[in-house]
């Protein structure tokens, strides 16, 4: 007969096994029809009964599909961060778009300026209008979203090009994700921007890693400072500083799920 100790651990191990069993998983899939490849989440139990909040985020090459990463194996988990928040009732169900970036060209679509000493970047509000106009009608239509409940996030210049657009588009997104973002841009053009922005305060997730360098740190904690100068109440703004993370999808994977719990709270 096993010892109490073994017993115990057996125990412990079958609860987890049966807890691995017992969490319903989202879906993913692929949407026709587009210029660029676009992976859907849906949350588990997904139906006809209710409609759903939208997070659209950059580089969905690096979000769901290990084979497809930047670094091959190394990818946010984020339908698996997500099935875990909803599956614990952490966030509420929400449906995630992942828009592959466009290869050569993501430095100027991700960037709001032109960078004269890059010689490059510039073309951010064209593609917001690709995301607005042409994107989200085709979500809207073939899926049970919340069409007024739509967030962007994105890490890195897909972080810059989040905040840029949810400040710059207020009025179609609720709530911004810029983890690791880039604000080290054409001379920090982005805390200028948070200068002039007048408008509704998006709720905002912002993220750094400590092994990211001594300037992103700086960086990001001027951006979180120059939020709170312009507005932002300790329950629009959520900054996280992650002591071992660096630049990676690995490091941001770890910090997908708080992401996502705090831009989709439970109801």
């Amino acid at each position: 007969m096993a010892s109490s100790p073994l017993r115990a651990t057996l125990k412990r191990v079958f609860r987890l096994e049966n807890r691995r069993r017992g969490v319903r998983r989202g879906t993913l899939e692929h949407l026709a029809g587009f210029p660029r490849i676009v992976t859907i989440y849906l949350p588990p139990g997904y139906d006809a009964a209710r409609r759903y909040p939208v997070l659209y985020m950059q580089d969905g090459q690096n979000l769901f599909e290990p084979q497809r990463a930047f670094v091959p194996g190394q990818h946010w988990r984020l339908a698996e961060a997500a099935d875990e928040a909803i599956n614990e009732r952490t966030a509420s169900p929400m449906i995630v778009v992942g828009v592959d970036h466009a290869g050569p060209a993501r430095i100027d679509e991700y960037t709001p300026t032109r960078d004269a000493k890059r010689k490059a970047g510039g073309k951010a509000d064209a593609y917001g209008r690709l995301l607005l106009e042409e994107l989200k009608p085709l979500i809207d239509a073939r899926y049970r979203t919340i069409a007024t409940d739509t967030a962007i996030g994105g890490s890195s210049l897909g972080g810059l090009v989040a905040l840029h657009l949810g400040l710059q588009r207020a009025d179609a997104f609720r709530a911004i994700a810029a983890l690791s973002p880039s604000v080290w841009w054409d001379d920090r053009a982005i805390l200028r921007e948070v200068d002039t922005f007048s408008g509704p305060r998006p709720r905002i997730w912002l993220d750094v890693g400590g092994r990211e360098g001594a300037e992103a740190l700086r960086d990001v904690r001027a951006l979180r400072d120059r939020l709170r100068a312009h507005g932002w109440s300790d329950d629009r703004l959520r900054t996280f500083e992650d002591r071992r993370g660096d630049h990676s999808e690995r490091a941001w994977a770890r910090r997908a799920r708080m992401m996502l719990e705090f831009l989709f709270p439970p109801s």
